[in-house]
């Protein structure tokens, strides 16, 4: 099968792609070469390549950068994929086409005060969608797109991912990177955190590379599918779980800029593995220690 990628590059896109050539498809991927803004440059790839499949993965995916440019985050986020279904509408009309949206289009619970160890209730597909950033709207908007469009589309809503390659704008890969800069020497031995009470639910990058590439088969019905482990994390065990991998025990100091009110957001992803046998199969705490480690080795290439 021959896949046509948008944002091939990207964190996903970097494993996503060689996952695809393992299983023996043909990638066409694209980056920033191809920007999904410019109608035209997206149709003219898509039929440069005469995909078999397409996955859109380019976005603006940054909460708070849609926050400070919400014009962009429409453009990138909304229109982009506006032009990669009109290219699929006009050049690969029988394409399966992967839209990749967000678990952020529901918004997320208050937690649960009466009972802190009360699990909080998990999104399921039939959930309202309650975007709550222009991140979030832009793809809530997108995922109604795909939803519309007539085309053979599966919509996947993936929750937190992480893992080596992620950027630091990210919660568990800017604890590792601070993390490794303290061990180096090149930081403060502090670190700086939002609000660790916050619950999300967290998978490992190959787990939704894997989910997205048995989307791809035709079998799979239609619709959304959530892409989540189910399990609501304390964003404070993830900063437990790499502070238990360093010999490092810095201060921890909340940053009044990167505290949000405390919610809870985990997704209920039976759909997906009812469809496709997906489940996720990397610890948690394996994630981590690979994403510690990958900031480490970078610190380690640079002067």
């Amino acid at each position: 099968m021959r896949v046509w990628v948008s944002g091939a590059r990207g964190f996903v896109g970097s494993w996503l792609l060689p996952r695809l050539a393992r299983d023996g498809h043909e990638v066409a991927g694209v980056d920033r070469e191809v920007d999904v803004r410019d109608a035209g440059a997206v149709e003219a790839s898509l039929a440069r390549a005469g995909p078999d499949a397409v996955v859109h993965l380019a976005a603006l995916t940054s909460v708070a950068r849609s926050i400070a440019e919400p014009e962009d985050a429409a453009r990138v986020n909304y229109l982009g994929t506006l032009h990669v279904l009109r290219a699929v509408a006009q050049r690969a009309p029988a394409a399966r086409v992967l839209l990749v949206t967000s678990g952020e289009i529901y918004g997320a619970h208050a937690p649960e005060r009466s009972d802190p160890a009360c699990a909080p209730p998990a999104f399921d597909e039939s959930a309202p969608l309650r975007p709550a950033s222009p991140y979030a709207r832009s793809k809530a908007a997108a995922d109604a797109l795909g939803a519309a469009c007539g085309l053979d589309v599966v919509r996947a809503r993936p929750f937190n991912h992480t893992g080596p390659g992620q950027t630091d704008a990210f919660v568990a890969s800017a604890f590792a990177r601070q993390i490794a800069e303290i061990e180096a020497g090149r930081r403060a031995p502090e670190l700086q955190v939002g609000n660790l009470d916050a619950v999300r639910d967290f998978l490992d990058v190959a787990d939704v590379a894997d989910a997205y590439v048995r989307l791809l088969d035709a079998a799979v019905p239609r619709g959304p599918y959530n892409v989540a482990s189910g399990v609501g994390v304390p964003v404070r065990r993830i900063l437990e779980l790499l502070l238990a991998r360093s010999r490092e025990r810095p201060a921890v100091r909340v940053d009044a800029a990167r505290w949000r009110p405390t919610d809870a957001s985990v997704g209920n992803a039976g759909r997906l593995r009812r469809a496709t046998g997906w489940q996720p199969r990397c610890p948690l705490a394996d994630t981590l220690e690979r994403l510690l480690a990958h900031w480490r080795a970078q610190l380690s290439a640079s002067p």
